[in-house]
């Protein structure tokens, strides 16, 4: 029996800028060209061409998933489309083993002429169900959509919402061996987030191969046991979720205005605890060294903590503002003390040194991950330490 597997095997794809033939006047003699041999090789590129997808390689076991991350035109929605056979690989070789479940467009099979429940049926067929697996499935799939009062009505008739519920949850209830995930962890309204991310880790966590392109940098935390970063189709990182999200947090234009000017030189970063319970304390443990003399304008160290989910900076503090003087010439060894006042989930710990008069990062280290993990006592995005107390009643 064939092991349910993905395999992505120094796969490259091309696509040309433009149009390919701009009259029929080009077209002609590029056809003639390639029927007697002399047209252009299309394994290499010619004059507007370009690699989408550049050697890339993985391969995928049961029980393992696989998250893609890189910014928009990385090549990730082209690597899940040539896996799907959408797209076919200019080089190389991609193959899936196992029956697929794709949660890419999770509506757009619908019949809008057709009820809910004629379309559950719908594409329950065309995703490979038999009917008996359908029926069987139906209650299950409509009371997880949360369209039951709507479920006889044609769906031309729902909004964009619940046309995402639905589908997703005829998808995600295929019991699919492999499991092909695009951003679809945003579809519905907060309440259905939430339970779609859960049924998807309940997938991913059945023993099967699942790959996932996401945004979401703290689901693809949690769901993936590792991570391939993408940079204009080629592999720039691949490791652990830790690894691969700080050096994407590097990577990003946006973050990337630090260079590393020799002002300051950062040896080491690590944390005291790298997982702690929300509002706890830990520590961020810094190692440098200073060459030569700088000005009072330079902070020579800063520490920010920048959620996963937005991208933003919570929190930022240093030296100077701790009023810790650390500008002498030589080596330093430092210990920062936080307390993580913050709602469980994923973020990166930076250090930097700045120049906060010219507004810009002088040098940085590698980001670091922090799990911060929920109490159980609150919701919310911030720690209050909240306690309660048992007053007299009032005469």
């Amino acid at each position: 029996m064939t092991v349910s597997r993905i395999v992505f095997d120094h796969v490259w794809k091309k696509f040309h800028r433009g149009q390919i033939h701009d009259s029929l006047r080009d077209l002609i003699p590029a056809v003639a060209n390639r029927l007697l041999g002399r047209g252009e090789n299309e394994r290499e590129l010619s004059e507007g061409d370009f690699w989408a997808v550049r050697d890339l390689s993985f391969e995928v076991m049961p029980g393992q998933c696989l998250g893609i991350i890189g910014p928009n035109g990385s090549g990730k929605s082209t690597s899940l489309k040539l896996l799907t056979r959408i797209l076919e690989p200019t080089r190389g070789h991609c193959e899936i083993f196992g029956r697929v479940g794709a949660l890419i467009e999770v509506s757009a099979g619908f019949h809008g002429d057709l009820t809910g429940r004629e379309n559950v049926f719908l594409q329950g067929a065309i995703m490979g169900m038999s009917r008996a697996d359908i029926v069987r499935k139906f209650d299950e799939i409509v009371e997880f959509s949360g369209v039951i009062d709507a479920i006889d009505t044609p769906v031309k008739r729902y909004s964009s919402g619940m046309n995402a519920r639905l589908g997703f949850s005829i998808a995600a209830h295929l019991e699919p061996e492999v499991l092909i995930i695009d951003e679809v962890l945003s579809v519905g309204d907060l309440s259905f987030q939430e339970r779609a991310f859960g049924r998807i880790r309940d997938l991913t966590r059945s023993g099967i191969p699942v790959v996932m392109v996401s945004h979401q940098l703290e689901r693809v935390a949690e769901l993936c046991s590792s991570v391939i970063l993408l940079i204009e189709g080629g592999v720039a990182a691949h490791g652990t979720p830790r690894e691969a999200i700080s050096a994407y947090v590097r990577q990003a234009d946006v973050w990337r205005a630090a260079v590393n000017s020799g002002l300051i030189v950062f040896d080491s970063v690590s944390l005291s605890e790298e997982s702690v319970v929300s509002g706890e304390r830990f520590a961020v443990l810094v190692r440098g060294r200073i060459p030569n003399p700088i000005g009072e304008q330079i902070e020579p160290v800063r520490v920010r903590l920048r959620s996963l989910v937005t991208g933003t900076i919570l929190y930022a503090t240093g030296s100077q503002g701790l009023r810790f003087d650390i500008a002498r010439v030589g080596e330093f060894s430092v210990r920062i003390d936080l307390q993580a006042n913050v709602a469980p989930g994923k973020y990166l710990v930076e250090v930097i040194a700045v120049d906060p008069a010219a507004k810009k990062d002088v040098a940085t280290y590698p980001a670091i991950m922090l799990d911060v993990q929920s109490p159980g006592d609150f919701v919310g995005t911030v720690q209050l330490n909240a306690s309660m107390s048992l007053l007299e009643p009032i005469a």
